[in-house]
């Protein structure tokens, strides 16, 4: 049982971007929270790939557009870093969904968050990404970047394919799957199929050890880039 007396783990965030300006918001914003602290700054990908072996932060906010080595590149050697696998990536950008996004996504983020985001929205997306959920709204899920990774790419089939990984899976935990695409929280998804929120987490895990998914994101890129989840033609 956890010792009500202790504080929970401070979580350790790292920033990357190229504006010294909104760096400096951020740290004042995510110094100003009990639960979280600054571990380090960064102006570009390179920089902030050096800091995360550093410090090994919990959650890294990456701006994508970076001069140099952007963050689409340093996502994507934080993601594949074994002695990385516990950091969380949240993309930071100024368009809601584009192709850099998409990609980021299948490099291994978490997620992302637009710029012009609310303080609150911003710290909360912190501690969703350190819990190991993921970014995506179902607005967002069901719409531009289920078109996106609905498109085929370079990364969008690996050797392979992906649908032979998905034979691994239980009957429940495609289920499940599907509505982990659509953007539900466990909690919405156990009240669909009738269980409780502990059992979806249960399945949700499996799923994602027996595909290798870092998170929930990637288990959403997985169900579209399979084909187990289509984009409906009337998505806008």
């Amino acid at each position: 049982m956890a010792d009500p007396e202790r504080p929970a783990p401070v979580i350790k965030v790292l920033l990357a971007d190229d504006q010294a300006l909104l760096r400096s918001a951020f740290r004042v914003l995510v110094n100003s929270e009990p639960d979280m602290t600054v571990v380090g700054e960064a102006a570009d990908g390179a920089e902030a790939l050096e800091l995360a072996r550093r410090h090994a932060p919990d959650v890294v906010l990456m701006d994508i557009r970076m001069p140099g080595t952007d963050g689409l590149t340093a996502t994507r050697a934080i993601c594949s870093d074994p002695a990385l696998a516990d950091v969380r990536v949240v993309m930071l950008t100024t368009f809601e969904v584009d192709e850099y996004v998409v990609q980021s996504l299948r490099a291994g983020a978490s997620g992302f968050l637009g710029k012009g985001a609310e303080p609150e929205e911003l710290l909360a997306a912190i501690r969703v990404a350190r819990a190991g959920e993921a970014l995506l709204s179902p607005a967002a899920t069901k719409g531009l970047i289920a078109r996106f990774l609905a498109q085929p790419g370079e990364s969008a089939r690996p050797e392979g394919g992906r649908p032979a990984r998905l034979d691994a899976l239980t009957g429940r935990e495609r289920e499940v799957l599907v509505h982990v695409a659509g953007g539900l929280s466990n909690d919405e998804i156990g009240e669909r199929l009738e269980v409780s929120p502990l059992t979806v987490k249960t399945h949700v895990n499996r799923a994602m050890a027996k595909l290798g998914a870092r998170d929930r994101a990637q288990l959403v890129v997985i169900a579209y880039e399979s084909g187990l989840v289509r984009p409906r033609a009337d998505q806008p």
